[in-house]
């Protein structure tokens, strides 16, 4: 199990729709994501999921409930229903935990108009129906959030997550 001399990394392929957290390089969770519609790319408003090197930069919701929705990646104090889910049929759900990247290749995913981080570009809960292992979002990538809420549960800001 994980200690602080473990060194933990994230991988994710597009091609496989998974999401593997590595402990000393050896695999050891593995999870159905969901990826961006558009596909890989790394261009702003491309609605595609950057690939390369990156880090977790920021992890946020820490103790927010489950289903709790963000926006602007701040908690509403809403907590997502089907009701809610009629009022704001547009919206794209970000629920329970976000973990924000941040790319690490300038001129790749990081400055000018890759930046991923300016892109806003998360790993995030989203509404349970949504199916995984399907790519349907608009740029990041999305989990089901008993997953989310057991990565982040793992994961700490500066891991390296590689997309490809």
């Amino acid at each position: 199990m994980y200690n602080e001399s473990n060194t933990l990394s994230i991988d994710v392929s597009i091609p496989n729709q998974t999401l593997t957290l590595c402990i000393n390089d050896v695999p050891s969770l593995c999870y159905r994501i969901s990826t961006a519609l558009n596909g890989p790319g790394e261009l702003e408003n491309s609605g595609c999921t950057p690939c390369g090197q990156h880090i977790i930069r920021a992890a946020i919701g820490k103790n927010e409930p489950v289903n709790s929705v963000f926006v602007g990646r701040r908690p509403t104090g809403e907590i997502f229903t089907n009701c809610l889910a009629a009022l704001y049929p547009q919206r794209d759900w970000i629920l329970s935990r976000i973990l924000w990247l941040s790319g690490c290749e300038p001129g790749v995913n990081r400055l000018g108009n890759v930046d991923t981080m300016r892109r806003y570009i998360y790993i995030h809960g989203t509404l349970d129906t949504e199916p995984m292992g399907v790519a349907l979002s608009h740029g990041c990538i999305r989990m089901k959030n008993k997953d989310i809420i057991e990565l982040f549960d793992r994961v700490q800001p500066g891991v390296s997550v590689c997309i490809s």
